[in-house]
């Protein structure tokens, strides 16, 4: 296996990640509208905001993710690209981690940079700043790595994003659940360890889960 093949795919995913739909513009505008939006829905109380703003960042986080998770796997199953990773000795499951993670770094990475300044304006304390940044950080390349599965699975289908979204939301739980206990006990507490795991979980099983589904939909 050479490494030609895996730094091809990552450029074009990148690219793509960035050129099309607004790359970077569409999930960060839809991640910050979400949260900037609460206070003029539930009350602008700093007690209810600080108790409900970690859950909202999470909620924004998750649907911000699968904006961009749509034309991960399409466009290679339609201009041939599928059937060559096929037919290449390199892995197609490592070619599949790595275009996810090229979409993670330009639609995912972003917001969890801007989720300090959001999390100032829901008045969330500012003790829990850094592990939510951590948090959101695992989190995000854990909704990134299930949301892929669910588009390779949804490859051959057109118009597939409310499907990708009912097949990754089972997946994007567990996160959600680690994460939230994460901010509330800080970085000391076991919950940031479960979340972890549940990263690396992901990071191992669904390139593997990506590379059989596209092999199906290459044949």
């Amino acid at each position: 296996m050479t490494a030609a093949p895996l730094t091809s795919a990552f450029r074009q995913a990148f690219s793509e990640a960035w050129a099309s739909g607004a790359g970077l513009l569409l999930p960060l505008g839809f991640f910050a509208g979400t949260a900037v939006l609460v206070p003029f829905s539930v009350g602008s109380e700093s007690d209810l905001l600080a108790r409900i703003g970690p859950g909202i960042l999470w909620l924004a986080l998750a649907l911000a993710s699968f904006i961009t998770l749509e034309r991960i796997f399409q466009a290679d199953l339609q201009d041939g690209a599928l059937d060559l990773w096929v037919q290449d000795e390199t892995s197609i499951s490592i070619i599949a981690g790595i275009k996810t993670l090229a979409h993670w770094l330009v639609s995912g990475l972003p917001l969890v940079l801007l989720t300090p300044l959001l999390a100032l304006m829901l008045q969330v304390p500012p003790q829990q700043t850094v592990p939510a940044m951590l948090a959101y950080g695992l989190g995000g390349l854990t909704f990134f790595m299930w949301g892929g599965v669910a588009a390779a699975l949804a490859a051959s289908v057109a118009r597939a994003g409310l499907l990708i979204a009912l097949i990754a939301l089972p997946f994007y739980l567990p996160t959600v659940i680690f994460g939230t206990l994460a901010l509330e006990e800080g970085l000391g507490g076991t919950s940031i360890l479960f979340l972890s795991a549940s990263t690396l979980f992901a990071l191992g099983v669904a390139p593997a889960a990506m590379g059989a589904a596209l092999r199906l939909a290459a044949d």
